[in-house]
């Protein structure tokens, strides 16, 4: 845990898009209790049906959202730097409603909750730009399992590469912080599904992939596939 420059803040997304409604005073008041961390590759955020009294805004790195049921975990998506988490819980109540953990190093400030959900409900300006965050944060989500649900595995792991490429690492070439495993768990199939599609998707010349490294050779094809997977 480490105290937060003043300069830093007053150049960062969190200031100068999501508090924008904010004066400075009102602000400042946030900032005073702010405290900076760093998470490690694989560590939990958030924890599922946890008290909740803080929010993290996510200032490096990338995180999963997993909701557990019945022993099963599904990663209901992936979220990137600069964002804010546990947006859930400034007009639910205090309890996270999914486990959100690290899929890279990540550093994120911890602003206090009710402190935020003051400002929140008192501010329209403020409550708008939050809940614009938080729609598109469950929009993609939405979007995903729409996907899972009428799409053949080829459609839907398609869409996962795109979604990546596109939202997360905005690159053709990525490395990706996931396993094979949680790439299955998110498209919805089995590791074996995914396997087998990366290489049919790699032999047909339209991804490479060693190791980690993605790279989307041939967009277009990818795009047809996912519209009619």
């Amino acid at each position: 845990m480490a105290e937060i420059p003043q300069e830093l803040c007053n150049t960062c997304f969190f200031k100068q898009g999501l508090c924008k409604g904010l004066s400075e005073d009102e602000f400042r008041s946030l900032f005073s209790q702010t405290k900076q961390y760093t998470y490690k590759k694989g560590e939990t955020i958030f924890k599922q049906g946890a008290k909740c009294t803080e929010l993290i805004f996510l200032t490096s790195g990338t995180v999963k959202f997993v909701s557990s049921s019945n022993g099963r975990e599904l990663i209901v998506a992936i979220d990137k730097a600069q964002t804010l988490l546990g947006l859930a819980n400034v007009l639910n109540e205090d309890v996270n409603l999914f486990t959100i953990i690290a899929i890279d190093e990540c550093r994120g400030c911890a602003i206090n909750l009710n402190r935020f959900k003051l400002y929140a409900l008192s501010n329209r300006k403020f409550l708008f730009e939050i809940m614009s965050l938080s729609t598109q944060m469950f929009r993609d989500a939405i979007f995903n399992f729409i996907s899972v649900a009428r799409k053949q595995s080829n459609g839907r792991i398609a869409d996962v590469l795109l979604y990546l490429s596109d939202k997360i690492y905005q690159s053709k070439s990525f490395n990706i912080g996931l396993s094979r495993q949680e790439l299955a768990d998110y498209a919805g199939c089995s590791k074996e599904q995914l396997i087998h599609t990366l290489r049919t998707f790699t032999s047909d010349g339209i991804i490479w992939v060693s190791g980690k490294k993605i790279e989307i050779l041939d967009r277009d094809k990818l795009l047809t596939i996912s519209r009619v997977g």
